[in-house]
């Protein structure tokens, strides 16, 4: 499961996503990616209903590997992906493996995975990936991450589809 919590079609942090999904793919995974940008506002500010967003919560719920990437706002995740997590129930990823990946302009937003992404996937019961990865604006040559980056993104999908074959959360499949 990928999570875009940028509100950028363009998004540096949607591509390592894509690319994680990607990857998963290649492990055995099935995947799908949430673009919370395209979601409707007001359900996910908690103020009605949508059929999008309870798909995307309920997809959330139900993977057994969540990859959310960001952008780095005021030292931290997005509000769009604030705002997403905070429509999940309290321990609604209690077995689930999180991938934490976050962009920045520099690398002065690298504490941004341990002080953010952690503690947002950790307050939900979800274990987190040692590798987490930060990626900064020099890292992307005409809107490809440098390989650097990709084998970065490729050694947290290996921990986390380890992770999911050694039983972390329960048994042995992964939606």
């Amino acid at each position: 499961m990928g999570i875009s919590g940028s509100p950028s079609a363009t998004s540096k942090s949607r591509i390592l996503v894509e690319h994680a999904l990607a990857r998963l793919a290649t492990g055995g995974a099935a995947t799908q990616m949430v673009d919370l940008a395209g979601l409707p506002a007001d359900p996910l500010l908690g103020r009605g209903a949508s059929g999008p967003v309870a798909a995307a919560v309920a997809a959330t719920i139900g993977a057994r590997i969540i990859v959310a990437g960001t952008p780095v706002y005021r030292a931290t995740y997005s509000g769009l992906l604030k705002v997403f997590f905070d429509l999940l129930p309290q321990d609604g990823l209690t077995g689930k493996i999180g991938v934490p990946i976050v962009t920045g302009h520099g690398a002065a937003h690298s504490l941004a995975v341990d002080h953010g992404m952690r503690p947002l996937f950790a307050s939900l019961g979800a274990a987190v990936v040692a590798g987490g990865v930060y990626a900064t604006s020099s890292q992307f040559q005409n809107g490809k991450p440098a390989p650097e980056l990709v084998r970065a993104v490729d050694r947290a999908v290996a921990e986390a589809l380890a992770l999911a074959r050694a039983g972390l959360s329960g048994s042995g499949a992964f939606p």
